[in-house]
Order: structure tokens, then sequence, then C-alpha cells
């Protein structure tokens, strides 16, 4: 059995809602997810661990520092703005981006309206902040560091019951989702207790843009994925394509498995296997897991058609690896088979 790491802090971000091409939308990244999936495992028989608190040293160099200050006072700033009392909103939701183009060579000032701030370290308008998002999100930090302190312990495998998700945020940038990224922070503090060689293998429907850019010129950290084509219209859209396999001293370190829509089990679990042989060909000596379960069949999340008995599948082949690993929760939306398919993958793991 695998040892789970879990926050009952983590239920503190609620999104209440998104906006999506202008229109509202109610959103499934809810707070009952981690009880579904604590619930699912714990009954299997996997023994659950509360976090414990860590420093920000990983996390400080896994994220730029100004971005980490302003995820955890945005909100706050917000608060005092008035924009609550003047239009309703009392989540923080970006309306405009001041991206390279929009400045086309003027220099960037800092806005003086929090309003507009608010997409400085944003991409787009699907993850607002609220009270309780950088408490929950910096517990899904301590729960991936709990998780590695479990395996550096010698435990074979630990899983990380991270909530909310983290692949889509970069080192400077929240999105789709995700505000701190869970998987390169676990990764990171693998290297730093002596692991030279690191693989994170990424199995979430969508491709974790996030994790990809931050080790993209780094030859220490293999970032692997299987996911469904960003050309074919899905998310994260401009990046997750086969010709991104790494840049500098990470080149080759890369490895992006696009699939077509309505794909099923086979060329997923052949993907799952070929991430699998990159991590042997890169030396790696642990591993990372980015689990997401929304390539499941009921997912609306994705146009991916994995069953319970592909997750299982998935989880032998990467158990069978032999590497010390922590798994780290990503997505994975539908409250009634969540927690049976995040066990389907964890049980061939043993701790």
């Amino acid at each position: 059995m695998t040892m789970v790491v879990w926050s009952p802090a983590t239920r503190l971000h609620e999104a209440k809602g998104a906006v999506w091409v202008g229109m509202p939308d109610p959103g499934d990244e809810i707070p009952e997810r981690v009880d579904v999936i604590l619930e699912a495992l714990t009954e299997a028989g996997h023994a659950a661990v509360e976090a414990t608190p860590h420093d920000d040293t990983v996390l400080a160099t896994v994220h730029d520092p100004a971005f980490l200050r302003h995820l955890e006072t945005v909100h706050d700033e917000w608060l005092r703005s008035g924009i609550p009392e003047l239009v309703g909103q009392d989540r923080v939701v970006p309306y405009m981006f001041p991206t390279d183009d929009m400045l086309d060579g003027l220099p960037w000032h800092r806005p003086a309206a929090v309003h507009a701030r608010a997409g400085r370290y944003a991409f787009d308008t699907m993850t607002p902040v609220g009270p309780g998002t950088w408490a929950a999100a910096r517990a899904a930090v301590d729960c991936a560091l709990t998780a590695v302190d479990v395996v550096v312990g010698r435990a074979a495998s630990a899983y990380a019951l991270c909530r909310p998700p983290g692949h889509h945020a970069t080192r400077s940038a929240y999105g789709g989702s995700c505000y701190l990224n869970n998987a390169a922070v676990a990764a990171e503090a693998l290297r730093r207790a002596g692991h030279e060689r690191v693989a994170v293998v990424d199995v979430d429907a969508h491709h974790g843009n996030g994790t990809a850019s931050i080790f993209y010129d780094r030859a220490d950290v293999l970032y692997g994925s299987v996911h469904v084509d960003p050309g074919a219209g899905w998310f994260p859209h401009v990046v997750g394509y086969a010709d991104e396999t790494g840049a500098g001293d990470g080149a080759g370190a890369t490895l992006n498995l696009p699939l077509a829509p309505e794909t099923g089990d086979g060329p997923w679990l052949d993907g799952v296997a070929e991430l699998g042989h990159a991590v042997g060909r890169h030396g790696s000596t642990a591993l990372v897991v980015s689990l997401g379960v929304d390539a499941a069949a009921d997912d609306p999340n994705s146009p991916l058609r994995i069953t319970a008995d592909g997750y299982r599948g998935a989880g032998e082949i990467l158990a069978a690896i032999g590497l010390p690993t922590v798994i780290v929760q990503e997505g994975g939306y539908v409250l009634t088979t969540l927690g049976s398919l995040v066990r389907a993958f964890v049980d061939p793991f043993t701790a």
C-alpha cells in the first residue's frame, strides 16, 4: 500500500465558478474532490497522514518570488480596492493581460489598480483567486513536499493529494485551475535530496505546460507527457506539441505524446509505456507522476476515453519501473468516479 499525504487546508480554495469565452461557468474544481479521493484510498487500505509544513526554499526556486507574493496578497488587495462592492465580484478575475505583444517594446510599469495588476501573473479567466486560494495552494505544496520526505525516507512510493492541481502553473504565471506547481516542486525537492536525475511523467488529459516550461532547458529533469492533442483544439492550445523536445542543456529531455480525440486505453497505454522507456534512457533515479484522471471516458473536460482498467494498467507500467515514486494529484472532476479512478492507478504501487 502507498502512504497518502493530504491536508484539510486544501479544501479552503473555492473558485465559485469561472469565466470561459466571456461567459460564467460553474466550474468543477471543487473542495469535494479531496474528500472523494481520500475516502476511496483509505477504504482501499492506503494509510493517510497529514502534510507537515515546509519552508519556501524549494518553492521559491521553482517559482518567481514576486509571483508568490502576488498570489499570497492579491485577494486582500482586491477586497480593499472596493471592487466587490462596486461590481459584486469578490474573486480576483483578470480583465486585461499585459502581454509582450501589447507592450510591443514599450517599458512595463506596475499597474496602480489591482484589477489591472490581476492579469500580470495570470494567463486565463478560468482561475479565480479567492480568500482561501493561497492557503489551499500552499498546503498542496506541503503535501507534495511531505510525500517527497516519505520517499526519501526509503518508502517505495507516496501519493500527494494535492488540490488545487498545479501542472499548468509556470514559474511566473497561474492558469488552468492551477496556482503553484506541485509536481515541479516535488521534482526539485528530489533533486535536492540527492537524486541527480529525476523524471516527471504526466498522464493528465492535458499537457502540463507549466512543468514543461520550468524544466525545458534542464537535462537533469525529464518531462514526458501523454495528452490530448492541443492541435485538435484542446487546452493549453499553443503548447504540448511533439516538436517541443527541450532547449539548451535540456535538449532531448522533453517528450510530448499528443493523442487524437476519442483515443482509448490501447494507444494511451502505449504512450505511457513509451514514457516509461524514456525514464530509463534518461537515467532517472526517482520519478514524479502528475496523475490527472480527466482523460476518463466520463469526464467532459477532455475527449479521451480512458477506463479504470486503463488507469490500473498505467499504474502497473510505472510502478514496474521500480524507482522511488511521488504521485501528485492533478485533474479529474467527476465526483462519482474520481475516487475509484485514482485508486485504480495508485493500487499497483507499494509503500
